[in-house]
Formats: C-alpha cells, sequence, structure tokens
C-alpha cells in the first residue's frame, strides 16, 4: 500500500521535470511585498477578583493583598496600562450604611497607590512595550464598623 503513493509521486517528478526546459523559457520574475499589522495581545493572572476584609476594630484598616502577572505584546514604546475597579459597593454585615474607603499601594515595578471606586477605574500600573511584569497591590479598608466585607474586583490590562 506504501508503494502506491510512493510510485505515484516518482511518475509526477518525472513528467514535471522533463517538461521544466519548455516552461523556463516563459518564466517571469516579480516581488510582493507583504504587510501585516498585529493587534495587542495580552494575559493577566490574579490570585483572587473578590477582595475578602476581616475588619477587627473600627477605624483600624483590613489588609487583603492580591498577586498579578501581566505580559503584552504590543508595539514598541506602546504604553500599557493595568486598571482596577470595584464590581459594586462594600458588601457585607451592615454595609449598606457603612462610611468606608478603599485604597491600593503596589509593590513592583511600574505599580502605583489609589482608590478604588465603584463608579471609575483606577490606574494600578502602567509600563512601556512589550513583556511580563508581576506585582502585588495591597489593599486596606477603612470603615467605622466590624464585620466580614467582600468587594468584587475587575482589572483590565490594555493600551490605551
Amino acid at each position: 500500500m506504501r508503494s502506491l503513493p510512493l510510485a505515484a509521486a516518482l511518475v509526477a517528478a518525472a513528467v514535471l521535470g522533463a517538461s521544466a526546459p519548455a516552461a523556463a523559457a516563459s518564466e517571469a520574475k516579480a516581488s510582493v511585498v507583504v504587510s501585516a499589522v498585529f493587534g495587542p495581545r495580552t494575559s493577566l493572572n490574579l490570585s483572587t477578583e473578590v477582595l475578602r476584609f476581616d475588619v477587627t476594630s473600627p477605624g483600624r484598616p483590613a489588609i487583603v493583598a492580591l498577586e498579578f502577572s501581566a505580559g503584552i505584546r504590543t508595539h514598541s514604546g506602546a504604553e500599557v496600562m493595568l486598571s482596577v475597579e470595584a464590581l459594586r459597593a462594600l458588601d457585607g454585615m451592615g454595609a449598606a450604611d457603612v462610611e468606608s474607603s478603599l485604597t491600593f499601594v503596589g509593590e513592583g515595578e511600574g505599580t502605583s497607590a489609589g482608590t478604588v471606586d465603584p463608579k471609575a477605574l483606577a490606574v494600578a500600573g502602567r509600563w512601556q512595550g512589550s513583556g511580563h511584569r508581576t506585582g502585588r497591590l495591597i489593599f486596606s479598608l477603612r470603615t467605622a464598623a466590624t464585620g466580614t466585607y467582600t468587594i468584587p474586583v475587575r482589572f483590565v490590562l490594555s493600551t490605551p
């Protein structure tokens, strides 16, 4: 069975090879320019997407750390931005009537500090060009009431 396709290939090569001198006389040469544009490609891994705080003392901040790994392929010199937003307001025991603030501080190249608000994106990091970045964001919740609070967050890695 294997010898039949091999024999067919040899016969085809012999036929094509025999007609090659005649075809060579009518050959033409040309150049083709191909241009391709690739959009950015991102990869973002997070240690959690829900921040869970245990407030044991009113007025004293509860701390949660989040690890991230961000990779992007983009054109040279492009600005890369990691942003974070709360998907909803504070959720927990007595949360509806509790005055609170959620802030963060970044650890790692290009990370920043800011305040998380359910109505707006906060910039958590900025870089230039393609590459892989890792870091840590330390979130701090200050509230006047003790309890356990959860806040779902969304991160976006983009080139503005």
